[in-house]
């Protein structure tokens, strides 16, 4: 067991594969065959894509404050690949990689971070919770899905994200404990990524990794490279498998980074240097893979290429559409809260109608 190998007390990291994309620790590769990979591979080739594409829009002011998810598709994609198709995925607001891998379309994130409602809105197949802004309350929604399914009997997990901020706040506290007292069936994966907004990891917490923070709670920990796509694939299966078997929560810290802004709100040149963007640029999740996959023979750099310029033509024509149909409804702000609009609402709701028709000032 994996989670039983590397103890976060001691500082020990799973790693599989290495900058280079050569696999250092072969006994250790999970059951993921190069097809497979290959296929994760693209979801992460998009998922840059359309963050790239994004991060232009807003820049033009075409879309709404965005929060970039370059060098974390690793954590995202691999994390998300490891569910089953009815296992609940509840996310914070930076797991791009993840929606899609969960199967929510690009137009409805898109949507989302444009302002409109339906962004929210998943086809009734795919299990995963609305983005949440509020620093970690999403980790006890997850820890209530795990534990209703296992009231009811079912095998169904809940893989909650959170920041490394995140785990200085209460919330995720008291989900980690309430998952460890219950044994829900819940997988806590913390996307390190050395920054809370502007304040160092170093600083914002004492702990020497966040993955012992699982001690306290009595359940149990790992820390992985967060852009090693296999270290990560292991992990989250090990854990869902453990969390499947009836044998409780499990605590991922994924140790990753950051390569742009906290928001398009943020300048990241104020409280960090360039040479440490550098240094880990030269850790790109992507690029270790593409080396690994051309490495196998079954990529290579002119395909590469040509999928990324077709992704990034796609994400452009997605947001177009967007563009031409997707203009928030102020009424949609009313409407989907609950499950029938309660009395204060209503009255807002006709004020604003009265107001459009001219019949109010």
């Amino acid at each position: 067991m994996l989670i039983e190998r590397f103890d976060p007390l001691k500082g020990e990291m799973l790693r599989i594969m290495d900058e280079e994309g050569q696999i250092i620790a072969p006994d250790l590769k999970p059951d993921l065959s190069d097809e497979r990979v290959l296929e994760l591979y693209k979801v992460m080739l998009l998922t840059r894509a359309a963050d790239t594409k994004a991060l232009q829009l807003q820049r033009q002011g075409r879309m709404l404050t965005y929060a970039p998810n370059t060098g974390q598709e690793a954590a995202q994609t691999a994390s998300a690949a490891a569910l089953g198709e009815n296992d609940w995925l509840v996310p914070a607001f930076r797991e791009l990689g993840a929606w899609l891998m969960k199967g929510v379309s690009l137009e409805t994130i898109y949507l989302y971070w444009y302002g409109n409602e339906w962004g929210s809105h998943f086809p009734e197949n795919v299990r995963m919770l609305p983005i949440s802004i509020p620093i970690g309350s999403q980790l006890n929604h997850a820890v209530g899905l795990a534990m209703a399914s296992k009231y009811k009997g079912e095998r169904d997990v809940a893989l909650g994200y959170v920041g490394d901020g995140g785990t200085s706040i209460g919330d995720f506290s008291e989900a980690l404990n309430f998952a460890g007292v219950f044994d829900a069936p819940v997988i806590f994966v913390i996307q390190n990524n050395q920054y809370a907004i502007s304040v160092k990891r170093q600083i914002q917490t004492r702990a020497a990794t966040l993955a012992q923070k699982a001690v306290a709670a009595g359940i149990p920990g790992i820390l992985v490279d967060g852009n090693d796509l296999l270290a990560v694939y292991a992990a989250v299966s090990e854990a869902v498998e453990r969390a499947r078997a009836g044998q409780g929560p499990t605590l991922i810290e994924a140790y990753t980074y950051r390569l742009g802004a906290h928001t398009t709100s943020d300048d990241p040149t104020k409280y960090r240097e360039d040479n440490e963007v550098v240094e880990w640029r030269a850790k790109d999740p992507v690029k270790r893979v593409k080396q690994y996959l051309i490495a196998q023979g079954l990529w290579s750099e002119e395909q590469d290429a040509a999928q990324s310029t077709e992704y990034e033509e796609y994400a452009l024509e997605v947001f177009r559409k967007i563009e031409e149909t997707g203009d928030p409804q102020v009424e949609d702000l009313f409407k989907y809260t609950y499950k029938e609009m309660p009395e204060h609402l209503e009255e807002q709701l006709s004020e604003y109608l009265q107001y459009l028709e001219g019949k109010v000032k």
